[in-house]
């Protein structure tokens, strides 16, 4: 196997393989990523059982081949190297070289390499950055709790009268839901699967510049129970939870007393500011006024105190609530996209 291939590609795709590295791999060879090398360019491959990657890149390629290295190190070299990189299979051990760097890497046994999952027909396609963006929002509210499995994913809803996708997570103490519009391709009916959510939210940001991008949700037919994110050139698979949420729409009320509305980005600023003194399980309590103005306290009068305000919009009279400072500033941070400037609060 020989070949060269730009430094600027290498780590791009070097960096979009490593995400399915395993920290502690049960095997020695899943710690490697696939290099193949054919005429169509350089396919760099990733798989710890659960998550696999997948991505080629252009490569001038002089003798095809294939070699199996350890992912870690050929993602701190790709990321250091410039210019053009050159590789060369020499016997059990594969030579890269740039300008006036050369490594000797050990070669893995690649025959022990497992093979990749065949991805599942597209259930639907929308845009890479959209997608990225709705998994971002709803992924604070997934929980590390592994004692309840489910609660460490994202629920996939498709709504087939609607096309729209609906994406919820929750860790029992906030609940997280976005809705974004998609073309379903092979979808008949309504549909509803469960993505770890860390590896989801992983897949989602590595694509997010998919102009394209095809999900496939997992138990449709011909999914194998997994989720496919694939764009022009790469391929993320992601393998399916059991269980499913709790269903979200009951727990939302549909009429309210109170509405406010607050700008984002300085309450954003406010809640940071008197969190300062928020210690342990503290809260912010916020008291929204008919005037006009929000104020932010938080601490006790033996210990730190903070006190700050904002302008709000107010329906409906004086209102005194308080909420967890994490819990408050994850929801402002999701908020915060180029279209939203204002926040509503309900009660």
């Amino acid at each position: 196997m020989q070949f060269t291939v730009d430094h600027a590609d290498l780590a791009a795709a070097v960096s979009y393989a490593a995400q399915s590295l395993p920290a502690r791999p049960p095997v020695p060879v899943l710690a490697g990523l696939l290099l193949d090398a054919a005429d169509d360019g350089l396919r760099i491959s990733g798989f710890d059982y659960e998550t696999s990657t997948d991505i080629t890149v252009a490569a001038t390629v002089t003798e095809p081949g294939r070699a199996l290295v350890s992912g870690r190190l050929l993602a701190d070299i790709a990321a250091r190297v410039r210019g053009v990189v050159q590789f060369e299979l020499a016997g059990p051990r594969l030579i890269l070289s740039a300008g006036s760097a050369r490594f000797t890497l050990p070669t893995l046994p690649i025959e022990e390499y497992p093979q990749l999952p065949e991805p599942g027909p597209a259930s639907g396609t929308l845009s890479g950055e959209m997608f990225a963006e709705a998994v971002s929002q709803v992924a604070s509210a997934v929980s590390n709790d592994t004692a309840v499995p489910s609660l460490a994913g994202i629920s996939l809803g498709h709504d087939q009268a609607a096309s729209t996708l609906t994406l919820t997570a929750t860790d029992r103490y906030r609940f997280a839901v976005r809705t974004i519009g998609w073309k379903h391709c092979s979808l008949d009916a309504d549909h509803t699967a469960l993505a770890p959510g860390k590896d989801l939210l992983d897949a989602a940001k590595a694509a997010a510049e998919a102009t394209s991008l095809d999900l496939t949700l997992a138990g449709t037919p011909g999914a194998s129970g997994l989720f496919t994110l694939r764009g022009a050139h790469h391929t993320t698979t992601l393998r399916g939870l059991e269980g499913a949420l709790p269903a979200y729409s009951s727990l939302f009320p549909s009429e309210f007393a109170h509405t406010a509305t607050v700008d984002i980005a300085p309450l954003k600023e406010a809640v940071q500011r008197v969190a300062l003194v928020a210690t342990g399980n503290t809260p912010v309590r916020l008291t929204f006024t008919t005037d006009g103005t929000l104020v932010l306290e938080a601490g006790t009068s033996d210990e730190a105190q903070a006190v700050d305000n904002v302008t709000t919009a107010l329906q409906g009279g004086d209102l005194n609530i308080a909420f967890n400072p994490g819990f408050l500033i994850d929801g402002l941070n999701a908020l915060t996209t180029e279209a939203a400037e204002a926040v509503d609060f309900h009660f």
